[in-house]
């Protein structure tokens, strides 16, 4: 059975359903408790958890990810929310020296199964500090695993695969998805989407187009317009950023010899460098142009709307790269 439900409600129904299962899986982080979390998505979890298990704190980053990661050390499964994901790196230290590092300094004696919850991405004219795509800060370390769904049915199996993991592993949840994005969900509660499988949101032979989180969609109305044109366009949604499912995007890339990378994380060291690493690396003889990389620019995220969205890549923007790609 499935229910249509916005990309929030998934993330609630993830963790409720987590929650009941396993009395270890709690909650913390600023105001997630009575208030309900500063988009919502706690709402009523005290009221069905108690405070034990929803559990605000201060406001300190460091201290709810060191507090996770005791837990974890101790048998429990915390999911913890950052309130806006720039503020991450507030609890930087915690994240990539000690959860990413204790499973391998105890010899696999221990493991950290945390959560970490950022509401990410622009298009909601947060200005510098409430906008920012963090992803490639924690790609970057071993012993991390990083998702970013772009559905509904996403956003819920992959927080509860990223609950169950015995690995950190951070979750990036785009906020301008909140409640724009909407779709069947199943109401099984073992339904997961297993981490490090991408998925193909559109056939086609003539191009690749790998993204992820809110750039699938302005990515597939893209690829329709191309369609128009005589162009066909695969459409891949990593999902899990860390791992990457190589094997997806090699199968793509050896049908379409031609491949566009967008995210809306800046361009420098991106994810988009890393995949294009790989691709080059691994398949150069099936490629008939050179990868290209369509991203926010190397800039900081101005508040004015306008400006936001002069910055940001669209779907015109994709296909004006997909245009100069095919013609290649």
């Amino acid at each position: 059975m499935t229910k249509e439900i916005t990309y929030l409600e998934a993330i609630r129904e993830a963790l409720q359903e987590e929650m009941r299962r396993d009395p270890k899986v709690f909650v913390l982080g600023e105001d997630v408790g009575p208030y309900g979390g500063a988009f919502g998505v706690t709402q009523g979890f005290v009221e069905e958890f108690g405070e034990r298990r929803c559990l605000d704190t201060p406001i300190s980053e460091s201290a709810i990810i060191g507090i996770s990661v005791g837990a974890s050390l101790r048998g429990y499964r915390p999911v913890a929310e950052m309130q806006f994901g720039d503020f991450i790196s507030c609890a930087f230290d915690q994240i990539v020296n000690q959860a990413a590092t204790l499973r391998y300094r105890y010899g696999g004696r221990a493991s950290v199964p945390i959560v970490v919850r950022a509401p990410c991405g622009g298009r909601v004219s947060g200005g510098l500090y409430h906008s920012q795509n963090t992803e490639a800060w924690f790609i970057h370390r071993p012993g991390l695993k990083v998702v970013a769904p772009s559905t509904p049915y996403d956003a819920k199996g992959l927080l509860k695969a990223a609950i169950r993991d015995d690995n950190p592993v951070i979750y990036m949840e785009h906020k301008y998805l909140y409640r724009r994005a909407r779709g069947p969900v199943p109401q099984d509660d073992e339904e997961i989407v297993e981490i490090g499988v991408a998925a193909t949101r559109r056939e086609g032979d003539d191009i690749t187009l790998l993204t992820y989180a809110a750039m699938v969609q302005p990515a597939l109305e893209a690829a329709d317009e191309l369609a128009k044109e005589g162009v066909e366009v695969d459409v891949i949604d990593l999902r899990s950023l860390l791992p990457f499912d190589k094997a997806a995007i090699f199968r793509s890339v050896e049908k379409t010899g031609r491949v566009l990378i967008a995210h809306e994380d800046v361009k420098t060291l991106g994810i988009g460098a890393e995949l294009s690493a790989v691709i080059v690396e691994e398949r150069f003889d099936w490629l008939d142009a050179p990868v290209v990389r369509l991203t926010y620019p190397d800039t900081h995220c101005p508040f004015a709307p306008a400006l936001e969205n002069f910055n940001l890549p669209d779907a015109g923007k994709i296909a004006a790269a997909l245009r100069r790609l095919a013609a290649y």
